[in-house]
């Protein structure tokens, strides 16, 4: 078998390294092994490699100080990195700071021979990567959670694109954790001691979008009592996320187009522009390509955003994240409420498991805080949670068909009308069905975390609609964001 490449593997875990040695070396691969990061140095340097594949965990130097020392002296040579304990910040680190690629362990055989063979390529034919930067941020107050394959794409997606200024495209359903993600962007960024503003381009009326934007200057519109200035300004010199983008109206689609042509805003009723120093991430939950077609969204202006993009996985595509993620939301929530943190058995697990989980990550938070909330922190049981995912779902799995329907609506209506019959009220009407509309939409403002496109898309309403109804009951929107 010819020799396909050679490759120095720094594994400190005996039966890993023979295993390697034994499958890569079936591969055709000439593999050199060391079991520490001070010794892979020095073999690393009696010999030309092709590739270096490091664990993170080594005696004495660890595999991110191997993986530095190793690109000082060739900055060309791919360096792969491989780890038992993945996390977010290491996956994102292990990337931006210039890795081939990041491997979990147990291996995927199929992944681990095409990685290995691209990364082979790659040093035999001068190594195309290049260096992202060697400065490491600390992760601050975000944190994505899952360690499942399709999230450690993302954290290496991450890792590739926040040192660099490209505008970002995030795509994924809603709930998936879209605004996590810029702002992990954000924080891994060279832009991440200027601000961060978040704008939910669907949440803010049409009329007032642009003023929001690009800022207006006193008298420009009825209302314009002061200067105001806009998002854009307002992110100088940092990170603008623009969410649910699919959203904004064609108009300002247009001079969206024009700031990113020309690094230039114009605040409404002014006739100076203003340099803008930012960098733009979006998001959408909606397929961009189609609101092309439609003529709802500009192409011009989706070429200028997609740069680099990033896709979300869905809460169902996650194998294996799900009882992690459960497991941090209970804890979370257990704090919060100030309630001892309860086990989490896989009696429960496996019904969470069942469940569609339409709005993502959210929903499940959302739906493990009200499992915290009506167990006071004791053990939440199989039935309490079948309660609880009957109850959310049970009128739209069957509308208006059951029994429970008659005793809990059709019954109180009766006794409404009665009672006005014999009173002679005459708005009956106005009062039962103004009370289920308001109690549809505070109940799906609670479950969906006051996240006003899940409503929506719950209710089948309108923006438009939802503020008006909101405005008309008196609710007010608070609680977690609507990304």
């Amino acid at each position: 078998m010819n020799e396909r490449g050679s490759i120095l593997v720094v594994e400190d875990d005996p039966g890993i390294a023979a295993s390697l040695e034994m499958i890569l070396g079936d591969e055709g691969y000439a593999v050199t092994t060391s079991s520490d990061g001070s010794e892979g140095l020095r073999v690393s340097e009696t010999a030309s490699f092709d590739l270096v594949m490091t664990d993170f965990r080594l005696p004495g130097m660890g595999g991110l100080e191997l993986m530095e020392k190793l690109r000082e002296s060739n900055p060309r040579r791919p360096v792969i990195l491989m780890t038992a304990h993945g996390n977010t910040d290491l996956a994102i680190e292990a990337t931006k700071r210039g890795a081939f690629d990041y491997l979990l362990k147990p291996f995927d055989l199929d992944e681990l021979l095409d990685v290995t063979a691209k990364a082979v390529q790659s040093g035999k034919s001068a190594g195309r990567r290049v260096r992202l930067g060697d400065e490491a941020t600390q992760p601050g107050e975000v944190r994505l959670l899952g360690n499942c394959r399709a999230m450690q794409r993302v954290y290496k997606e991450i890792g590739r694109v926040a040192p660099t200024d490209a505008t970002v495209l995030i795509l994924g359903e809603t709930g998936t954790g879209k605004e996590l993600v810029a702002r992990a962007i954000y924080q891994h960024s060279q832009r991440n001691q200027g601000p961060f503003v978040a704008v939910n381009c669907g949440a803010i009326p049409e009329n007032l979008l642009e003023s929001e934007l690009f800022g207006h200057v006193r008298g420009s519109f009825t209302g314009a009592t002061r200067d105001r200035v806009g998002r854009f300004e307002q992110a100088r010199q940092g990170t603008l996320f623009l969410d649910e983008i699919g959203d904004l109206p064609l108009p300002v689609q247009v001079k969206l187009l024009r700031v990113l042509q020309e690094r230039r805003i114009q605040p409404l009723g002014s006739n100076r522009e203003v340099p803008v120093d930012v960098r733009i991430v979006a998001a959408t939950h909606q397929p961009l390509a189609e609101l092309i077609e439609q003529k709802r969204f500009r192409e011009d202006l989706f070429y200028r955003i997609n740069s680099a993009v990033i896709e979300l996985p869905p809460l169902r595509d996650r194998d294996g994240d799900l009882e992690a993620l459960a497991s941090h939301f209970l804890a979370e929530a257990a704090v919060e409420f100030g309630y001892g943190c309860p086990p989490l058995r896989k009696t429960v697990v496996r019904r969470l498991r069942q469940s569609r989980w339409a709005g993502n990550v959210r929903e499940l938070r959302n739906t493990i805080r009200q499992l915290v909330l009506s167990s006071r922190g004791y053990e939440i049981t199989e039935d309490a949670v079948e309660a609880l995912l009957n109850r959310e779902r049970g009128v739209s799995d069957a509308p208006f068909q059951d029994d429970n329907f008659s005793e809990a609506i059709v019954a109180p209506v009766r006794a409404a009308i009665e009672r006005a019959r014999e009173r002679g009220k005459a708005e009956v009407y106005r009062d039962l069905v103004g009370r289920l509309e308001r109690q549809m939409i505070e109940s799906s403002l609670q479950l969906s975390d006051h996240h006003l496109g899940l409503v929506c898309e719950w209710l089948g309403i309108s923006r438009v609609t939802l503020r008006k109804k909101m405005a008309e009951f008196g609710i007010g929107k608070s609680g977690g964001a609507d990304f």
